[in-house]
């Protein structure tokens, strides 16, 4: 089975949160074959590093760290695709089932997901849920 990776559970990986710990050990013995992340993930990635270092959640050397840490990741663990503009549409598709409460963000993560038959996986809850609704396989971490 190949799974997705959305931001959230990155940034708990390489980032001390709550769910650090479950994270990485479910990442552990898994390859870049079983595991994918979007060109979206990068850039939201290093958005929600810089959100933690205005919020003092972090400091300089940890980001620097994390990033380092997500780097090698992508480097050697994860396959990352591309981000095309059919992905868009149907995360626009998505959004558009506004009782789902999706941001744009995590619509785009599903339907990346959605476009490639990988399960995503995530530590949001409402884009857990709102997964099977619209016909996406997801785990919560």
């Amino acid at each position: 089975m190949s799974f997705y990776l959305d931001t959230s559970a990155l940034v708990a990986a390489t980032t001390n949160e709550a769910k650090t710990n479950a994270v990485q050990q479910w990442l552990n013995g898994k390859t870049a074959q079983d595991l994918a992340i979007s060109d979206w993930v990068v850039t939201e990635y290093s958005s929600a590093l810089s959100i933690k270092l205005r919020e003092k959640q972090i400091d300089v050397a940890n980001r620097g760290r994390a990033s380092a840490l997500f780097a090698s990741l992508c480097a050697g663990s994860l396959s990352i695709l591309p981000v095309l503009g059919t992905h868009f549409r149907a995360a626009a598709h998505f959004a558009d089932q506004y009782a789902l409460g999706l941001r744009s963000g995590d619509a785009l993560h599903l339907a990346v997901a959605a476009d490639h038959g990988f399960t995503l996986c995530t530590l949001d809850k409402r884009q857990y849920s709102a997964g099977p609704a619209l016909g996406v396989r997801t785990l919560l971490l």
